[in-house]
């Protein structure tokens, strides 16, 4: 039984081997075949020509008043009156706090009577003088007699400066037991209240100030934006370059468009070494006091860019932050292009580097291409100029 199912076997399996074989040959040269008669795919093709675009960048900024001052006393006391309310605008010099002025009143007082006392001295020491002047002209007594009346005199006069100083002092002291608005603008938060000891060492000020007519947005920009920013801008100086840029909007944190455009008045002299951006600030003018100190938004920036080539963003793919296009080859054979882009506008990119007017690209469809196909132009247009 043994040796007749061997024979069976070694009879059937060459055979059953030629019919594997046989299958598998029909099989490949049908899918050759199948593969042969697929028609090349029909993608959409525009051919690059150069045109001109307004592009838009945005960046996060804090905003300030034009002046903010922290209201503080320059003398200690207790706090007798609050002229004012946390919010109101102010003119520049009203009185905002009363510091109570007794104690300062009485050291005037002091004052004048010293200085008074100081000017009967130099009184005194004139007379002794006279009369010492001419007992040594008739060598009565010994000059050096008048040497020293004359320095007593001296003396006396410099006390009356000193003393004379001293009242200055004084009613500088009483004048700042009133506390007046160094600049307009509008109150902030008043965390003392009538009756609390106040002065010159208090960590918190008795209020802040805040001159909103015009506000300032400040905002930092990368290495890359700047030079991009930069690049192209006219005049000799850097204020002249900043006159000549385009007014900048400010978006609010509610997504709206504040109504008045600003400029850009001022660049940082140097980059931050830790974040590899700079800070720039931009003036909004704030008639409507609509903005605050401590606002945010963001700053929108546009630069119009002329001769450049730009392409659809459904005709670009990103892998491995790499930007690349499919670009329509001799045979209309597709090759992988790489691209470094500028900036967008609207749906399209405008492209910094890898491509060249008169490139052809394939603009939908690409994500299941690969390098080497081949397909059928659906129709090659110019991108259109603008």
């Amino acid at each position: 039984m043994a040796m007749r199912y061997k024979t069976a076997y070694h009879t059937i399996l060459p055979g059953l081997l030629m019919a594997v074989a046989l299958y598998s040959c029909g099989n490949n040269a049908g899918a050759e075949a199948a593969n042969s008669a697929m028609p090349a795919p029909e993608l959409p093709v525009i051919t690059l020509d150069t045109s001109s675009a307004m592009t838009s960048s945005q960046y996060s900024a804090v905003l300030e008043g034009k002046v903010n001052v922290d209201i503080r006393p320059q003398v200690d006391g207790y706090l007798d009156k609050i002229f004012i309310d946390e919010g109101s605008f102010v003119k520049a010099g009203q009185p905002l706090f009363q510091i109570n002025d007794r104690p300062y009143r009485e050291q005037l007082n002091k004052d004048i009577a010293n200085l008074h006392a100081m000017e009967s001295a130099v009184t005194a020491a004139e007379l002794e003088a006279d009369k010492i002047r001419p007992l040594v002209a008739n060598k009565v007594v010994a000059e050096m007699q008048l040497k020293t009346a004359n320095a007593a005199l001296q003396t006396a006069k410099a006390n009356v400066e000193q003393a004379r100083a001293a009242v200055a002092a004084s009613r500088i002291n009483i004048d700042f037991t009133v506390v007046k608005a160094p600049v307009s603008g509008y109150i902030g938060r008043i965390p003392k209240r009538v009756g609390n000891l106040v002065g010159r060492a208090d960590a918190t000020p008795l209020t802040t100030l805040s001159d909103i007519s015009e506000v300032y947005a400040y905002f930092s920009m990368s290495e890359n934006d700047f030079m991009n920013f930069s690049k192209g801008a006219s005049g000799t100086s850097l204020q002249q370059q900043l006159r000549q840029l385009r007014p900048v909007s400010l978006l609010l944190s509610n997504g709206d468009e504040f109504q008045q455009k600003g400029r850009i008045e001022m660049i940082d002299g140097q980059f931050n070494k830790t974040t590899a951006a700079i800070s720039l600030r931009a003036t909004f003018p704030n008639p409507a006091a609509v903005l605050r100190s401590g606002n945010t938004g963001k700053v929108r920036i546009e630069q119009l860019y002329t001769g450049i080539l730009q392409v659809p963003q459904a005709a670009t793919l990103e892998m491995q932050n790499k930007v690349f296009v499919y670009e329509l080859g001799d045979s209309n054979i597709v090759k992988r292009r790489i691209i470094q882009l500028a900036g967008s506008n609207g749906d399209q990119f405008i492209v910094k580097e890898g491509l060249k007017r008169g490139d052809k690209i394939i603009t939908a469809g690409i994500e299941t291409l690969v390098e080497g196909s081949v397909i059928t132009p659906a129709g090659i247009k110019p991108t259109s100029k603008k």
